[in-house]
């Protein structure tokens, strides 16, 4: 009787040790990383004066005193809706780079792409290019490895440190913070905090890394509905470069086309190199036919420089791929390889569908600016830009004082000994200045009513710099008019800034009794 073997339905990971390549794209995605990584470090050290009673840190999340501080701009919690639309344009941002180049996020300013890059760096650094990672990959474990990988962990332990110590400089006072956590006295959550971002950033920018696009996150799987035929995304060329030929870069190949460094490898130590994922998408052009014998070769020359710096460690020939990050350091690699064989680059670009049918042609694809500027990015921008200004006017039409103004209804209303009645109200006057400032208070309605603050003088009281404070209001009407006698009558209280004169207002009613 035969035993059939348990198969598994997952394939192990494969580690990807991307070539090291130079280029345009390149250069681009290292001054991306520069400056992302910057914002994100430094930042929390800028320092902006806003007056003695207020925190001096440019960007804080105050999440105790319940405030976002962002430069000149304050953010209360009533005004959360500022919150929601960033969050809105950042959708919309996203959907329009996605409709006009595709995955260009993804691939040049996603965190877990800027963390990834900065890792594999060091581990370049520290390991050698493509070639000696493979050796040391495949060697059993000795004293040379052990001291490689420890000193890459480390590097990799304290750049997460780093992450994790950044992100709470975002929730206190940076300098003070620093200083507590480095004498102990900091608060626990601030520890656990940085333990846990420490811990995720060493994993998913040195371990997981491809494994968080792929398996992860879910814009993969919803960006077909963000790009269309005319969406510019990085492409092969497969009628210029098919069929495949020999060229001055080129070997014949070696049982699944490994480039001439795996090889090489492979015949020096006996075992196969890793294979690549590999997940086409619907609209993926078939890999070319085997060529006839009187069939001129196209332009590639089947390097596999393209495979050997994608860090997705897909084949873009084999067409758009959901791994695709379209970070374009493929077109970097084919386009040295071209310069050295004397071909004209651009066999891998970015480009849309639509260009293929009039390059096939022989016809001049559109310019750029045509695949840009179409009704979708158009739409896009114009919601984008619509939520934009609407976020900048409510953001200059704000006032610097506000109140709020909740009715007592227990009692509704309370005869007092001369026959008059009385209304109270819990007014909460918000003061958003850098200093105290006295208010007014008073109400309209009725020539016949007066106002009273419980603990004050008259109407006037000081409210503290940027704080809320909440008073005991009572409206009353004397025995006999008419307020005291309807069951309901509509008022407004008014809260006046003595010094500069702003205004806030809130409606509200008054409860007689009614005759």
């Amino acid at each position: 009787m035969s035993v059939t073997e348990e198969q598994s339905l997952y394939k192990s990971r494969e580690p990807i040790f991307p070539k090291r390549v130079s280029g345009r794209f390149r250069n681009l995605k290292w001054a991306i990383m520069i400056v992302t990584l910057g914002i994100y470090y430094l930042v929390p050290w800028i320092r902006w004066d806003r007056g003695p009673s207020l925190p001096d840190q440019a960007v804080l999340i105050d999440l105790a005193g319940r405030r976002f501080y962002f430069f000149w701009i304050e953010i209360w919690p009533h005004e959360f809706y500022f919150v929601a639309g960033l969050l809105i344009m950042a959708g919309l941002g996203l959907f329009l780079f996605t409709s006009a180049l595709g995955r260009v996020w993804c691939g040049y300013a996603c965190p877990q792409t800027v963390w990834t890059d900065l890792f594999t760096l060091v581990e370049r650094r520290i390991e050698g290019d493509r070639n000696a990672q493979l050796r040391l990959h495949r060697q059993p474990m000795n004293l040379r490895k052990a001291r490689l990988r420890l000193t890459k962990w480390t590097i990799w332990l304290l750049i997460g440190l780093g992450t994790g110590g950044a992100w709470v400089f975002y929730f206190a006072d940076a300098p003070t913070l620093l200083r507590d956590l480095v004498t102990g006295q900091a608060h626990p959550v601030a520890y656990t905090t940085m333990a846990i971002l420490t811990l995720t950033t060493f994993v998913f920018g040195g371990f997981a890394r491809e494994q968080i696009c792929i398996y992860a996150c879910p814009w993969p799987r919803i960006q077909a509905a963000m790009m269309d035929e005319d969406t510019l995304t990085v492409g092969y060329r497969s009628w210029r470069g098919e069929p495949r030929g020999k060229g001055k870069l080129r070997r014949q190949p070696k049982k699944k086309a490994l480039s001439l460094e795996i090889a090489a490898e492979e015949a020096a130590t006996g075992r196969a190199a890793p294979a690549y994922p590999s997940t086409p998408m619907p609209f993926a052009l078939p890999r070319a036919a085997t060529p006839a014998k009187d069939q001129p070769p196209g332009d590639c020359i089947d390097c596999m420089a393209c495979v050997n710096v994608c860090p997705m460690g897909i084949d873009i020939r084999n067409g758009q791929q959901m791994e695709c990050i379209t970070c374009a350091l493929c077109i970097d690699a084919c386009d040295e390889v071209m310069s050295k064989i004397g071909k004209p680059r651009g066999l891998i670009d970015y480009m849309a569908l639509t260009d293929e049918t009039a390059e096939r042609a022989g016809t001049p694809p559109k310019p750029v600016w045509k695949h840009v500027l179409r009704p979708r990015t158009l739409l896009y921008t114009a919601l984008w830009a619509g939520v934009g200004l609407g976020l900048l006017f409510a953001l200059f039409v704000r006032p610097d004082i506000d109140m709020t103004v909740a009715p007592v209804r227990n009692p509704t209303f309370v005869t007092l000994s001369d026959g008059a009645i009385r209304n109270t109200y819990e007014v909460r006057l918000r003061n958003k200045h850098g200093s105290a400032q006295p208010f007014l208070l008073s109400v309209v309605g009725d020539t016949a009513l007066r106002l009273e603050v419980e603990g004050a003088t008259g109407a006037n009281v000081v409210v503290p710099a940027d704080s809320t404070q909440l008073h005991k209001v009572y409206v009353i009407a004397p025995a006999a008019s008419g307020p005291a006698t309807r069951d309901r009558t509509d008022i407004r209280l008014w809260v006046e800034d003595t010094e500069s004169g702003e205004r806030s207002f809130e409606d509200t009613v008054f409860n007689g009794k009614e005759q």
